[in-house]
């Protein structure tokens, strides 16, 4: 794998200009905006899909994936899907059980403690796959992403992930499985293979070009908005996925600009000391990186 900063690279068979670009600036500004965190450690990861430039600052670093893990969920069942496994129109029945992968016991999520809850009011009821895949990526639903884990297996999502080049990714379990999280079993990413991911979803390089942009229109419609678009202007779309617990928050994605082009985004954080605080500093990271783009 590459690791340079600013070069230009060959990725998915596309030949790109064998010269570098200037980041120099654009490190110092994103170092000094990561240095208002001190607690803090950030890792970033950026791809220009019009040039292949690339910008990388610890992205082969391990960070929990909280959320950011239902990205590869979401590419699973559209690949099974793809295979005829099931269609994404199927419906499957709403449970709220799960087997720790700890040791085989029975864990129930809590609503409470959930971004979604309108799925726990309809226990025994029927959903379609494909609405249980866009709350568990716009809402970050964690009972949707259980019922999809069920489905396809989290093992098999990594296997793919590892298919595609994500070399370091561990998609290993659904969420809040309190005894796997106690034994240290998580689902893990680096900043350099969530590139590796939305790279192929924003050339349409994983399952087919017309799966990956059904996903891509999933992504779009994200709720949780306070980190890579945040501040961004109006006229600028983000497909994303974020994620969150204590102490780590991160955002993952593609932005679209008016003009066609698109570029890669990842920032992941842990140890952060303030949620909140933490957001606006990968918001402006954010916009830096926009810029950077938008002048060169």
């Amino acid at each position: 794998m590459i690791y340079l900063i600013g070069i230009f690279f060959s990725l998915s068979g596309m030949q790109f200009p064998n010269h570098l670009s200037d980041t120099t600036d654009m490190r110092k500004e994103i170092s000094a905006e990561l240095a208002k965190q001190p607690a803090g450690f950030f890792a970033v990861a950026f791809e220009n899909l019009s040039t292949g430039e690339q910008f990388l600052m610890d992205a082969d670093e391990n960070f929990h994936a909280a959320s950011t893990i239902k990205t590869a969920f979401l590419i699973e069942t559209f690949k099974q899907a793809d295979e005829g496994k099931f269609s994404l129109t199927d419906s499957i029945f709403i449970h709220n059980d799960f087997k720790s992968i700890a040791d085989g016991s029975i864990y129930h999520l809590d609503s409470t403690d959930d971004s979604e809850r309108d799925l726990y009011r309809r226990v025994g009821q029927k959903e379609t796959i494909y609405n249980l895949l866009y709350r568990m990526i716009t809402q970050s639903s964690n009972l949707s992403t259980n019922l999809i884990v069920d489905l396809i297996d989290a093992k098999n999502a990594n296997k793919t992930m590892r298919s595609i080049g994500a070399e370091k990714i561990q998609a290993l379990r659904g969420v809040e499985d309190n005894k796997a999280y106690e034994l240290g079993m998580n689902n893990t990413v680096t900043a350099y293979d969530l590139m590796i991911i939305f790279d192929h979803l924003g050339r349409g390089t994983v399952v087919n070009k017309s799966a990956c942009d059904s996903m891509i229109q999933i992504l779009m419609h994200q709720q949780l908005r306070e980190k890579i678009p945040a501040k961004l202007p109006a006229d600028v779309k983000v497909a994303n996925k974020t994620g969150s617990i204590d102490k780590i928050s991160h955002d993952s994605g593609i932005v679209f600009l008016p003009d066609g082009r698109k570029y890669v985004l990842v920032l992941l954080s842990k140890g952060i000391e303030d949620e909140k605080s933490a957001n606006e500093t990968l918001a402006n990271v954010s916009r830096i990186i926009y810029d950077h783009v938008v002048n060169e």
